[in-house]
């Protein structure tokens, strides 16, 4: 057993049968889930890894803006 993340219900998930990065959904809540780690077997919820990954994502374009603008004052 492990607790939905999202609602906290229930869910009933047999270790041996799951892999770290499957998904799952909960029966309560509808929540798109990830296996993060087996043990102790944790979840999170989907939408979250792809608010991290987002946020990443613009970190690097930021940087990029950086170099861009360094550039232009070295060749000024």
């Amino acid at each position: 057993m492990v607790l939905c993340p999202e609602c906290d219900a229930e869910i009933d998930v047999d270790e041996g049968d799951v892999d770290e990065g499957d998904s799952l959904s909960c029966d309560e809540c509808g929540a798109d889930l990830k296996v993060v780690s087996l043990s102790p077997l944790e979840l999170e919820s989907e939408d979250d890894e792809e608010e991290e990954e987002d946020e990443e994502g613009f970190a690097d374009e930021d940087d990029e803006d950086d170099e861009d603008q360094e550039e232009e004052e070295d060749w000024k």
